[in-house]
């Protein structure tokens, strides 16, 4: 059988005429995540990195996205092998990598995602839904033109090497985390920082000058507006966990008397 899939993020990449706009599903919950799914964004961004998401979560939001025109992609804990062949076996089509910040660890990335002789991938597809089971005419042979990869960066380090981490073939796309890079930086909780923000322009421009799609982490609107301005391929601008406490802490604002406050804590 063939395997019918959505386009890869790197080919809705290669087909933008501006921005893609995504969002993070954080809550490791699939209502909450087929509610996202069902925006009208671009692209979705299930992290197994600060969340709660376990492999079987982001199954089932795999499973529920999957009847969305929705882009969905994985953050995976970290570039480890074993958790990005884990991630990959269950379907993820597109995945995320974070914190790298060497050629080196760029192209153990690489070789995580794709089968030997080309690289380290496990072969397990007779037991995985990303092959269905083996239901999949040839999928060994075509696995790495199914799968996308976007590697993470989010130090000082990873700034300097952008060109090269960029230009390493099967990289298929760099994304910004203004967060890590401001903590390294030593700008802690700092990301609108003007020196972290003339860091991930500095990164836009190595990036850009290999031709590999760049993208940014960016929950300020006006920080999001500005990136985007700047030539950002990608930006996400929001995090379901974090829409739903702003919202609810609006509601407790204009409902809630200041004088009458003892339902709130401070955390």
């Amino acid at each position: 059988m063939p395997l019918h899939l959505s386009p890869s993020f790197r080919e809705r990449l290669a087909a933008a005429d501006r921005s893609l706009i995504g969002m993070w599903a954080c809550s490791g919950s699939p209502l909450v995540t087929e509610v996202a799914a069902g925006s009208g964004l671009d692209w979705l961004l299930i992290d197994m990195e600060h969340s709660a998401n376990s492999l079987e979560s982001t199954l089932v939001q795999l499973q529920v996205v999957a009847a969305y025109p929705i882009t969905p992609v994985v953050r995976v804990p970290s570039n480890d092998t074993v958790a990005i062949k884990q991630v990959l076996d269950l379907g993820a089509q597109n995945i995320i990598v974070p914190m790298v910040s060497s050629v080196e660890e760029a192209r153990a990335a690489v070789a995580a995602t794709r089968y030997p002789p080309q690289g380290v991938r496990g072969v397990g597809s007779a037991l995985a839904r990303s092959a269905r089971w083996n239901r999949v005419d040839d999928y060994l042979r075509d696995s790495a033109t199914h799968t996308s990869l976007t590697v993470q960066i989010e130090t000082a380090a990873g700034v300097a090497a952008a060109a090269e981490i960029a230009g390493v073939e099967g990289v298929d796309a760099v994304f910004v985390g203004p967060s890590d890079l401001s903590a390294s930086m030593g700008l802690l909780g700092q990301q609108t920082h003007p020196d972290v923000v003339a860091a991930v322009h500095r990164v836009f421009s190595a990036v850009a000058s290999t031709g590999t799609p760049v993208g940014v982490n960016a929950f300020d609107p006006a920080a999001a507006d500005a990136y985007v301005a700047a030539g950002a391929d990608f930006v996400a601008v929001g995090a379901d966990v974090a829409l739903l406490a702003r919202a609810s802490e609006a509601l407790a604002a204009r409902f809630i008397p200041a004088s009458d406050d003892t339902t709130r804590a401070s955390y």
